[in-house]
């Protein structure tokens, strides 16, 4: 059985929730000061520098028990991970909620569902532009109920917005 990886939008939930999650107010864990960090880290985690002092140990530790398993993968895709976070640090308190709900929603589908929407946004990913924006104005201009069905009909020749159109930022 191959192995499936949710669309890029999704892994900048993931990496948010693990980002943002709730503060650990009893922590009694030692802090990881940014400057004890191996450059490697430092490297992946660099779009946190400015306030990775300020997290609290419990979210640190668990960043460096991430970069871990991310140290071990290709160049190119540490830097979409580094990408990622960034988007994700530019993100509006709203369109964090935003995007957990929509990864909750996502969760919930069953596994082929899943797998047509990660189908359906590699094929909106390859969409020209024009057609990209198109979409985007489209699903924007519908109502919940349209979004919603049009998310329950989705097939193989579909394709899905992109972020813009699902509150988060990106291309």
């Amino acid at each position: 059985m191959s192995r499936r990886f949710p669309p890029p939008s999704l892994f900048i939930l993931l990496l948010g929730l693990m980002i943002a999650g709730p503060s650990y107010a009893q922590d009694t864990s030692p802090s990881h000061p940014w400057s004890t960090l191996s450059p490697a880290q430092q490297q992946l985690l660099q779009p946190l520098q400015s306030q990775w002092d300020t997290l609290p140990p419990k979210r640190q530790e668990h960043m460096l028990e991430r970069t871990q398993e991310w140290m071990k993968l290709p160049p190119q895709r540490q830097q979409e991970i580094r990408e990622h976070i960034a988007r994700w640090q530019q993100m509006t308190p709203e369109q964090r909620q935003q995007a957990r709900e929509n990864q909750h929603l996502y969760d919930t589908l069953p596994p082929s569902k899943q797998q047509e929407l990660h189908d359906a946004f590699k094929r909106f990913q390859q969409l020209p532009p024009e057609q990209r924006d198109a979409l985007r104005r489209q699903w924007q201009e519908q109502t919940p109920e349209q979004k919603q069905q049009w998310l329950q009909h989705l097939g193989p020749g579909s394709a899905l917005p992109g972020r813009h159109a699902f509150g988060m930022p990106g291309r």
